[in-house]
């Protein structure tokens, strides 16, 4: 569990599946970032229930909710995980109605250093579509500096190759100020 002063991340749980399944249904979501799996909540729960089974490895993923509240917000997952380069990527998912509070890049720059805390990375890398300039943002905003372009790399929801932004953090570099729970 990783809190903040606004936000609580914990492994998803079914009870999760209808924020899930809300988030996943928006059109935004569905071009940028689509679970195709889930198209009801009984497939929105067990979505959640194999994002929690951390077993493999491979993957550490986070339901976002708010800490006062307990609202889904959305999740954020580090994956790709490889131990033997010490690397990884990071993706996240936020729900339409909480865009633009800058939730997006608070849970992924502490999920960042709970990764490089807990799996002893060196390297997290995001990348996300040139024609999304808000995840743009939301990279540049959470400590991951741009790197490049990745041309033609990548066919998103809507059945298009895009470009990509290539943004990654090392774990020397300054974390993003993020206001930490007591």
């Amino acid at each position: 569990m990783i809190v903040t002063a606004r936000l609580l991340l914990r492994p998803p749980m079914v009870t999760d599946a209808s924020g899930a399944l809300e988030m996943l249904s928006d059109a935004d979501t569905r071009t940028w970032n689509p679970a195709r799996s889930v198209v009801d909540l009984d497939s929105a729960a067990r979505w959640c229930a194999e994002l929690a089974d951390w077993s493999g490895g491979d993957h550490a993923s986070w339901s976002v909710l708010d800490r006062q509240t307990q609202a889904f917000l959305g999740l954020v997952s580090v994956h790709s995980i490889n131990p033997t380069q010490a690397d990884a990527e990071i993706g996240y998912r936020v729900s339409p109605t909480a865009r633009g509070r800058g939730i997006a890049t608070e849970a992924v720059a502490v999920a960042s250093d709970w990764a490089f805390d807990n799996l002893s990375l060196v390297r997290i890398e995001l990348v996300h579509a040139v024609a999304n300039p808000a995840s743009c943002k939301v990279a540049l905003r959470a400590g991951f500096p741009l790197e490049g372009l990745l041309r033609q790399s990548f066919v998103y929801g809507d059945g298009q190759r895009y470009d990509e932004h290539l943004h990654a953090r090392l774990v020397t570099d300054p974390p993003p100020f993020i206001a930490r729970s007591a």
